[in-house]
């Protein structure tokens, strides 16, 4: 498998997860399937309408990442591209 194809099967795994246990639950693979286009031919991704726990998403990521044997230095980019991709809104547990 080349490398893109792996990391593009790993983030859409995380994201497929992640709406999975999202409020409200989604599904990721319909959501791709009926995507509006926008002006640059990209797929238009409704994310911020779904939240999930900050502790379900680092859960997901860790899964994900131990799943697919990714190494720890190579970690960190796909945190990037997950949590500023279009993974559901995170929601933090509120401090009293």
């Amino acid at each position: 498998m080349k490398k893109q194809n792996k990391d593009e099967k790993i983030l859409h795994e995380l994201y497929r997860r992640a709406f999975d246990q999202s409020t409200p639950k989604g599904d990721f693979d319909q959501l791709m399937e009926n995507a509006e286009i926008n002006q640059w031919g990209q797929k238009v991704i409704p994310f911020a309408d779904y939240e999930c726990e900050e502790e379900v998403l680092q859960n997901i990521f860790d899964s994900v990442m131990k799943e697919f044997k990714v190494p720890v230095p190579r970690r960190s980019a796909f945190n990037f591209h997950f949590y500023l991709g279009c993974s559901p809104k995170t929601k933090r547990k509120e401090v009293n």
